[in-house]
């Protein structure tokens, strides 16, 4: 019995050692670090304006749509009043080309009307004139003095009538489209200021963090030059830089967990969004002549699976490597 029990723990200190041996042996388990990142968002204006109010400073929590600066530009509101008044007088030539005065029409009325008078009165000569030759009291010179004067009163009633229709037409389908074209152009450049005008109101294009304030009152900003700078801490993300040989079939979708130091020793759980290679200048280079080759950089990107109170572009984070998903 001695013996046996003397050849069981000289098999359990074996295999303690063997057990010590396996973990004094096994490689430490890989750590890889990445950082926070968040879209950072570079505000500027679309016109050329002087910083005349400033709603923001770095450091504030700004919301979308909320105004963060105005500009002045009496340049743009002179311009806009040009714009307004271009636009008044096309619609006040449209009104006139669309339209003819009451009074014009009354005069053409008249006209016609002693035009119609001068035809009914030759007509009533040529009859007279008619009778008269046959009876020899008038002469041939006469008769035909009186057809030309009454060819002369319908072509004049003739002219009467055309006038009238014009006058009461208007103008050409060519005039009254072209003074609507006109139109259309002044509104459309009044638009136009109008938008410019209305882009000296600085507006944020999302909710986040004044980081940078580059604008002072009175400044003078040209179109495109950064005002405010803000970070978007509302939807952070992990990012690793790791070499192919550790991506072990890593792919879109899966889960790990990894801790940030600045947040204390909990795990937080990530989901890997974006495997992208990185450029040919991102290449481990292989350290030997022969048996090794280079290896390509690739960024993984991972969102957290739920909002991490406190995370903050920037903080350090840590990953056990390979994980387990």
């Amino acid at each position: 019995m001695w013996r046996a029990a003397r050849v069981l723990i000289g098999i359990l200190i074996l295999a303690g050692l063997g057990v010590l041996l396996w973990f004094a042996t096994r490689p430490p388990p890989l750590i890889v670090q990445g950082e926070v990142s968040a879209n950072r968002v570079d505000i500027s204006p679309r016109v050329s304006g002087r910083v005349a109010k400033l709603n923001a400073d770095v450091g504030d929590n700004v919301e979308r749509g909320a105004v963060i600066a105005e500009l002045e530009s009496p340049q743009l509101t002179a311009a806009l009043h040009m714009s307004e008044a271009a636009l008044a007088v096309a619609e006040a030539d449209l009104v006139r080309v669309n339209s003819t005065r009451p009074e014009t029409i009354a005069a053409r009325q008249a006209e016609l009307a002693a035009a119609a008078a001068d035809v009914t009165l030759y007509q009533e000569e040529a009859g007279r004139q008619a009778r008269l030759i046959t009876t020899g009291a008038s002469t041939q010179s006469r008769v035909d003095e009186t057809a030309r004067n009454l060819e002369a009163a319908i072509r004049k009633r003739e002219s009467a009538e055309a006038n009238l229709q014009l006058a009461v037409a208007g103008a050409s389908k060519e005039e009254k489209a072209l003074a609507a074209t006109q139109v259309e152009q002044a509104r459309a450049s009044l638009n136009q200021q109008q938008t410019d005008v209305h882009e000296l109101r600085i507006v944020a294009p999302i909710s986040g963090q004044v980081t940078t304030r580059v604008a002072e009152l009175g400044e003078n900003f040209a179109a495109g030059a950064p005002i405010f700078s803000l970070l978007d801490l509302q939807n952070p993300w992990f990012t690793f830089n790791l070499r192919e040989d550790l991506l072990k079939g890593l792919k879109v979708g899966d889960a790990f967990d990894v801790t940030v130091p600045a947040l204390g020793d909990r795990k937080i759980a990530v989901k890997v969004t974006i495997i992208n290679a990185q450029g040919q200048y991102a290449t481990w280079r292989a350290t030997r002549a022969t048996g090794d080759f280079d290896l390509r950089t690739f960024e993984v990107r991972a969102n957290p699976v739920q909002p991490v109170e406190g995370l903050r572009p920037g903080m350090s984070a840590i990953a056990s490597w390979p994980p387990e998903h």
